[in-house]
């Protein structure tokens, strides 16, 4: 008897022994008032249509550098500054290439998208974000954004306030703050380490973008928590030539055969410190121009990195001062003002009357005697 209890006890132990090692986190996004954090977002794009027997490739990269600014606490809900700090761009269309810097004089020729890029560094928006469940409530600066863009193309008002209206700009700041739960979770566990979020991101006549994510907690990478991130992304064709195009997507077949990443997630500052994502897009669309339909075939690979930083990337680091060999500091660079001259203690002149009390001094010789 004492035996078989003995080893129903050591059943228990191997069977709770798992449920005692699941790995635990509380992946929460922790904030704090005026204290910003910076982002840096880099997506390349291999794109691949062919019309007939036409073919046509495409090259595209670019790298957005955004600042977050918490700017006020309400219960759960925060108001964050968002502002376009800097803009890099690079487009090989067929072997024609365009390329803009908002880092540096990049030599480049005006042309009206390397325009349309340099207006957007600087614009700002105001995002309001309930942290309880990572959603976009509200987002300010829509309208100056818009007159920003339209500077140097006017004819692009139409288009941009059809596809730049308030729920897709929301739409668009989403993605950075919802795909963390902000709540415990567990590795393995079916209901807490796993968890779903849908969007779309209507643009209008140019379509609409229906995605699925699906995150999975896999545990810890050293201090940082990783999360599987699984995408199902089906594109739909717009539903009108509203907004000045010069064409329309009359029906599309186009579905991700290939898309997932993962983000990497910081605990202890209580946001995401790096993610990366991979997309391909397979399929056809017919496109209307002047009552004439074309049918396209077109594939892309689309790859996103996003780093957050403590510092802004932008901002010229200090230089460094070189070290003398032999030195135990280093030589300072600015000109040291020279020490002022000492100057001696002035001692007060002794009146006549004040000599004559003084005794003088008794010599050795007399002192001896």
């Amino acid at each position: 008897m004492l035996r078989l209890g003995l080893m129903a006890v050591l059943a228990g132990c191997v069977g709770i022994a798992p449920a005692i090692g699941q790995e635990k986190s509380n992946l929460k996004w922790k904030f704090e008032k005026d204290k910003s954090f910076f982002q840096k977002m880099t997506t390349t794009t291999k794109q691949n249509m062919k019309v007939g027997d036409n073919e046509v490739k495409q090259d595209q990269a670019q790298t957005f550098y955004f600042s977050w600014t918490p700017i006020k606490q309400e219960g759960d809900t925060w108001e964050l500054k968002q502002r376009i700090e800097g803009v890099t761009m690079s487009i090989d269309i067929g072997g024609n290439k365009i390329g803009y810097d908002s880092t540096k004089d990049s030599g480049e020729s005006a042309n009206p998208l390397s325009e349309f890029f340099k207006a957007l560094k600087g614009s700002e928006f105001v995002i309001t974000l309930n942290t309880k469940e990572n959603k976009v409530t509200k987002i300010t600066g829509r309208d100056e954004f818009i007159r920003k863009m339209v500077v140097s193309n006017p004819q692009m008002q139409s288009l941009l306030d059809k596809i730049l209206n308030e729920q897709a700009l929301k739409d668009m700041a989403e993605p950075t703050f919802g795909a963390i739960p902000g709540h415990e979770v567990t590795k393995g566990d079916a209901k807490s380490g796993t968890w779903k979020r849908s969007s779309t991101f209507d643009l209008g006549p140019i379509g609409k973008y229906e995605n699925t994510y699906t995150y999975t907690y896999e545990g810890k990478d050293k201090a940082l928590d990783k999360i599987k991130v699984d995408l199902n992304l089906v594109y739909k064709a717009g539903e009108s030539t509203a907004g000045g195009l010069p064409f329309k997507i009359t029906s599309a077949d186009l579905k991700s055969k290939t898309a997932g990443g993962s983000i990497l997630f910081d605990p202890a500052k209580g946001r995401v410190e790096k993610s990366s994502t991979n997309l391909t897009v397979d399929g056809s669309l017919t496109i209307e121009i002047g009552g004439q339909s074309t049918k396209v075939i077109l594939s892309q690979t689309q790859d996103t990195i996003v780093d957050t930083l403590d510092a802004n990337p932008l901002t010229p680091a200090l230089p460094v001062v070189p070290v003398v060999p032999g030195a135990t500091t280093p030589v300072k660079r600015a000109v040291v003002p020279p020490a002022p001259p000492v100057v001696p203690p002035v001692t007060k002149p002794e009146t006549k009357k004040e000599a004559e009390k003084t005794p003088a001094p008794v010599k050795t010789e007399e002192k001896k005697k």
